[in-house]
């Protein structure tokens, strides 16, 4: 089952009963709080044991998720005190994930750095798999987002394989894998089954040609119906996450992105 999620970018300025209340509005599921960015929901590595409890029983009284923790970790520094740096950040995001109930955590692989690919690869499997034994305590499952350097999902893949643990599978944006060229076809035929939760957002390309900006669903030129449908034809359980990303002081928008990407999406998965 594919069910509808928000980010906290999306509405930075809402409080978590603000949040609540237009996710109900509008029909979305699950919530994906991107910590560390100051975001007015609250929702960080900061909070004690009581409020933790208090967040993930506000949201199972209204029927809703904490379906996944955003962060900003990165797999494969060349530096290596800065990978355990990353590592000791994913370590406190794995206990928030299982305080609030969330069934994943967001990483990236981030920049390729120096050495060779396969390399590069094992160097991030390195990273991560020194959490993968808490990850499976706390029920959580470490995504790693088709993103940055890594959009590709022969990239991703090659660090699933090279993990080798159910707690470590992918997280499909579906945007970044369609600019690097590939078909929602040819994406789900090599990781589909990996693939835990995903991130959706259009875009159409700036003047430049290169870079995406992202806009209203349907204006842009990225693909959002064929991976849904080939996930839920799939069986794929997971949470479809919007992250149409505003800054701090731009949460005015939030309403109408909510509502014209939940109108679009339940069409598609109609």
């Amino acid at each position: 089952m594919i069910r509808l999620a928000t980010m906290s970018s999306v509405c930075p300025d809402w409080t978590l009963d603000e949040t609540i209340a237009g996710m109900k509005k509008y029909g979305y599921a699950g919530y994906e709080p991107r910590i560390a960015w100051g975001h007015k929901g609250g929702v960080e590595l900061a909070l004690s044991a009581a409020e933790r409890k208090a967040v993930r029983k506000r949201f199972a009284d209204e029927g809703l998720a904490i379906c996944c923790v955003a962060t900003g970790v990165r797999l494969a520094p060349d530096d290596e005190a800065e990978r355990k740096q990353q590592l000791e950040d994913l370590r406190q995001a794995l206990d928030l994930a299982g305080d609030l109930g969330a069934p994943c955590v967001r990483v990236f692989g981030g920049a390729f750095g120096k050495g060779e690919l396969r390399g590069i690869v094992r160097r991030a499997a390195e990273t991560v798999r020194p959490a993968l034994e808490q990850a499976q305590a706390r029920g959580v499952t470490i995504c790693l987002e088709t993103h940055d350097a890594w959009c590709r999902s022969n990239q991703v893949l090659a660090v699933i394989e090279a993990v080798g643990h159910p707690n470590f599978q992918a997280l499909w944006d579906v945007m970044h894998t369609q600019r690097f060229l590939e078909s929602p076809e040819e994406s789900f035929a090599k990781f589909g089954s990996h693939v835990r939760h995903l991130h959706l957002h259009d875009g159409r390309y700036a003047a430049d040609g290169m870079s995406l900006e992202t806009v209203a669903l349907g204006e842009g030129v990225i693909d959002h119906a064929k991976p849904l449908r080939l996930c839920r034809d799939a069986g794929v359980d997971a949470f479809a996450s919007l992250e149409v990303i505003h800054k701090l002081g731009d949460g005015g928008k939030a309403d109408g992105v909510l509502r014209q990407y939940a109108e679009g999406l339940k069409k598609m998965l109609a």
